[in-house]
């Protein structure tokens, strides 16, 4: 095209395995993107990584477990950056989702209340059904939360800054 100078593609370099599990321990935000009608449908999800499966909790109502009901097919991506992008790093991974029960749901949520206890708000569990006043001692078994575990994840990708 007369005037438009020819880019140069630049790939970001691959993560390794050992710096994609580095990743993905580190942190415990992530978005989960649905199938949708029309439109796919993401949101953020906190997470924990336990016995080298991704746990998320979900809330037993809303948009995601319709569309999970549906198809339980997603794509989770999990971040890390520099807030001025130096450097930056993400993974995809693109599996399915499956509710978990007994003792592999009471061992995601004893992880998921550990993590909360020693690095997130109780605003958290707030914005989850819980009452303003409860802490991530309430955060058990006993209470009806819902446990999703990433399972068949068919492909994993990560990416790093140069």
């Amino acid at each position: 095209m007369k005037g438009v100078e020819a880019l140069t593609i630049f790939r970001l370099p691959r993560m390794n395995r050992q710096e994609i599990e580095e990743l993905i321990e580190g942190q415990f935000l992530c978005r989960i993107a649905f199938k949708g009608e029309k439109y796919p449908y993401m949101a953020p999800f906190q997470y924990v990584y336990h016995n080298g499966s991704l746990y998320f909790h979900f809330t037993d109502y809303g948009k995601k477990m319709k569309l999970l009901g549906k198809d339980k097919h997603v794509c989770v991506e999990i971040e890390k950056y520099q807030p001025d992008l130096r450097e930056y790093n993400f993974v995809v991974l693109r599996g399915a989702l499956r509710v978990v029960e007994g003792r592999e749901r009471a061992e995601a949520i004893g992880r998921m209340a550990e993590y909360g206890r020693e690095r997130l708000s109780e605003n958290f569990l707030a914005a989850h059904g819980f009452a303003r006043d409860e802490d991530w001692s309430s955060f058990t078994p006993e209470k009806p939360l819902v446990i999703v575990k990433l399972e068949n994840v068919v492909q994993e990708i990560g990416l790093k800054s140069p």
